[in-house]
């Protein structure tokens, strides 16, 4: 069973994995290891001092992989899920971690949280600041073209998009804000021209 102290059977015997993978359990004698006589065995168990270690209290339905039979005895708490990048997150938990929908709704719900903060920040008195915090003053501050330019960095294929990718949405949304700002604007305007004249 899952998270006690005993060994999980294997699939293959240790003999069948020495002859069909090179170099297979190359430490699996203790008296191999670096950390003998140091580190000590035993033989039935795995070291653990408990059967089942204590469970971690579900303070909130926590979301668990299709594959575990239980959630695990211990998980973390620091980023509970909330608002529409929480229902992402917790759609992405119905498909199994080798299905790709299961990643490409996890990496749409952490693009949605960004944003959910992003708005949410306008509503404080220290708004976020997409020159800054994006990076894109320190290009110009601290030589971003020259740490590029014949360092042979492995990343250079895709940064021509990094300028979409970042700035990309911040345009969107300033163009969305400006339209609707705009059409707002027109609206109230008609609807002033149309009004009646006041009766003295």
């Amino acid at each position: 069973m899952t998270y006690t102290p005993h060994k999980p059977p294997i699939a293959e015997s240790p003999e069948e994995l020495r002859r069909r993978i090179p170099g297979w359990g190359v430490d699996l004698d203790p008296r191999d290891r670096p950390s003998v006589p140091k580190l000590q065995f035993q033989e039935d168990f795995t070291g653990a001092h408990w059967e089942f270690p204590e469970r971690q209290p579900e303070k909130y339905p926590r979301e668990r992989s299709v594959e575990h039979g239980m959630l695990t005895p211990v998980f973390g708490t620091a980023q509970p899920l909330s608002g529409v990048s929480g229902a992402i997150r917790r759609h992405a938990y119905r498909y199994a971690e080798g299905r790709m929908a299961h990643w490409l709704l996890l990496v749409l719900g952490d693009r949605v949280d960004a944003w959910e903060h992003h708005l949410k920040s306008l509503l404080t008195l220290r708004p976020d600041n997409p020159i800054t915090e994006t990076g894109v003053k320190a290009e110009f501050t601290h030589h971003g073209l020259r740490s590029r330019v014949g360092q042979h960095r492995t990343d250079l294929k895709h940064q021509v998009l990094d300028p979409v990718i970042v700035g990309g949405p911040w345009i969107a949304a300033a163009g969305a804000a400006y339209v609707g700002a705009r059409s707002m604007a027109r609206s109230l305007a008609r609807v002033g021209s149309d009004g009646r004249r006041p009766v003295h």
